[in-house]
């Protein structure tokens, strides 16, 4: 086999969450691009995804979900099996973040933030797994960390607790999955233009604030995953088990 032909998921089903926009899209038209048919998980419709990825060709299904309860677990499963009878990646990108300052945070955000951030992720890895065992063919687990991964940040402990748990939850299942030929890896996204970021791009102070510390010297941008998130997904990272790879245009390194 050639070295490009490991990157190539054709016959692959990948399923990725919080796929409708920002990093989540990049990632899920990525995967399509690569030749993987693509399951897009959201609360809102994917529409514009599924527009992208059919633009080339590529095949989409979504499945409307509220990923803030492990309610929906099971579901996601069983629609991306009637869809294309098998799964072979899974992308642990939904994700939710509430600025609050820790004096003041309460709880009930605490449990919003740490259930979608780190609970679900856990209980949607964990049915997975049973289904790449059953398949018997391996498989793959991206989960989607964070620069708060590394560091405390300001004003977001929930956000920052869940996303350092990823970090050790990789390593985790890692340990555990890797006999199954399956695969647990993480992609720390740098400071990102996205929704989730236009907070702290709209504060000038604070946008050059980062920007001066990213040695880039710019936003990261969904394309800026794309790469990552196919080679995490394909046979090309067959030997890579429980590491977190930062796309942070250098932030972590300065």
């Amino acid at each position: 086999m050639m070295i490009l032909d490991m990157f190539n998921l054709k016959g692959k089903v990948a399923v990725v969450t919080g796929a409708n926009t920002g990093l989540g899209q990049g990632m899920a038209v990525a995967l399509g691009q690569a030749g993987a048919k693509v399951v897009g998980v959201a609360r809102r419709s994917c529409e514009d995804t599924k527009k992208k990825i059919e633009e080339f060709g590529g095949e989409f299904t979504e499945v409307i979900a509220d990923l803030s309860t492990t309610e929906p677990v099971q579901r996601i499963l069983d629609e991306a099996l009637a869809a294309y009878g098998r799964v072979d990646i899974l992308v642990n990108n939904a994700g939710l973040i509430k600025r609050i300052d820790a004096i003041e945070y309460d709880e009930e955000s605490w449990d919003q933030v740490v259930s979608v951030n780190q609970k679900v992720v856990f209980f949607l890895s964990q049915a997975f797994a049973k289904q790449y065992v059953k398949q018997g063919q391996g498989g793959k687990i991206i989960n989607v960390a964070s620069m708060l991964s590394y560091q405390g940040g300001i004003r977001v402990p929930a956000y920052t607790a869940s996303k350092s748990a990823i970090l050790g939850l990789t390593r985790a299942l890692a340990n555990e999955w890797a006999k199954y030929n399956i695969n647990v890896n993480g992609i720390a996204p740098g400071y990102m233009a996205t929704n989730n970021t236009a907070q702290l791009r709209n504060d000038e102070d604070r946008s050059e604030e980062i920007l001066g510390r990213i040695p880039a010297g710019r936003w990261g941008t969904p394309e800026d995953m794309q790469g990552t998130v196919v080679w995490l997904a394909s046979a090309a990272s067959d030997y890579v088990n429980g590491f977190t790879i930062a796309v942070d245009g250098g932030w972590l390194a300065r």
